[in-house]
Order: C-alpha cells, then sequence, then structure tokens
C-alpha cells in the first residue's frame, strides 16, 4: 500500500475509481450539474463524470459559485466521491466543506495520474501497489 500525506481541508473518508485531471477545474460553468459531468470544451476530461470518484487535479478555477455547485452536485448524489488537489483554494475549498465531501491538498498529484482506484481518508490517500 503506498501512502500519501497532505493537509485535510475536509475529514472524512472517500474510495473509488481515480479520475486525474492534468488541468484546472470550474465546478460552476465547467460541470454540468445535472449530469455530474465534465463539460467545458477542450477540457481533459470533458464529457467524464465525476460522481463517486476520487477527483485528482491541480487547482479548481472560476468563480466563487463554484462552491455552491459543489454542494449541489452533493445533494444530487454526484459528487466526487473525495477531491485530492496540489493545491486548494477558496472556492474548492468551501465546496468541499459545505458539501461534505473529504478534501486534501498539498500532495504530488502527478503520483496519482496512473493511479486505478484510492481512499482518502483525513488527509492520507492510498491506494493499492500493482
Amino acid at each position: 500500500m503506498t501512502e500519501l500525506h497532505g493537509r485535510t481541508i475536509k475529514r472524512g473518508r472517500g474510495a473509488g475509481p481515480v479520475l486525474f485531471s492534468p488541468a484546472p477545474i470550474s465546478f460552476f460553468g465547467g460541470i454540468d450539474l445535472e449530469r455530474g459531468v465534465v463539460s467545458e470544451p477542450g477540457h481533459p476530461l470533458h464529457g467524464q463524470s465525476i460522481a463517486g470518484r476520487v477527483l485528482v487535479f491541480p487547482h479548481g478555477k472560476g468563480s466563487t459559485v463554484g462552491s455552491y455547485a459543489l454542494l449541489r452536485l452533493a445533494r444530487n448524489a454526484l459528487a466526487p466521491a473525495a477531491i485530492v488537489i496540489r493545491r486548494c483554494e477558496t472556492i474548492v475549498a468551501v465546496g468541499a466543506i459545505i458539501a461534505g465531501i473529504p478534501c486534501v491538498d498539498l500532495i504530488d498529484i502527478d503520483r496519482l495520474a496512473q493511479v486505478d482506484s484510492a481512499i482518502v481518508e483525513d488527509g492520507v490517500v492510498s491506494w493499492a501497489d500493482d
């Protein structure tokens, strides 16, 4: 088992398939809130669902409404199981907290680029070695 230790943004446990993005994500405008699918044209994850996934990305972008977009996704059972982010800014932090999504930052996300599934629990990201 490999573990990475980071800073806890929102405590809790989330597990699932890893969805890795080398590009930032905007939760308001970049995600279809009715389907939980990346809708931003040209985004590396365009057309992929974030629901129930361990969502890994470098940082968020966009409007402060993105925090409420994460809450809406959670209320509709379309939110990620957990968020792993290189550097968490206020929009994603507030969104994860109000939506109850486990979130950790200060992680070398590139180590997760080829990981199939992971567990995020209270600042630790772990996965089975292949």
